[in-house]
């Protein structure tokens, strides 16, 4: 069954936090994310679908959030950039 793997993003503050989740259907996930009936940690936040990928089967798409989930410089990079966020200092 077609499973996919998805990343969606939410500003809060002064940083900006992901969520890497799977799903057979990406809309209606984040829908739920959004109402505040999808993960505990994503409740009460209004989120944006940043990123998705197909897979073939459910294994391979609980496989692939694994490792994405620990892959926070590519999580990183999905994050839009804005001035606040765009200025690093050394």
């Amino acid at each position: 069954m077609e499973s996919f793997v998805y990343v969606i993003g939410c500003a809060s503050g002064d940083r900006y936090l992901t969520y890497v989740g799977w799903t057979l259907d990406v809309e209606r996930r984040l829908a739920q994310h959004n109402a505040g009936t999808g993960a505990r940690s994503t409740r009460g936040r209004q989120w944006v679908l940043l990123h998705v990928e197909r897979f073939a089967t459910r294994e391979e798409a609980m496989s692939r959030e694994w490792h994405l989930k620990r892959d926070r410089r590519f999580r990183k990079s999905l994050a839009p950039r804005t001035d606040a966020t765009a200025r690093i200092t050394s």
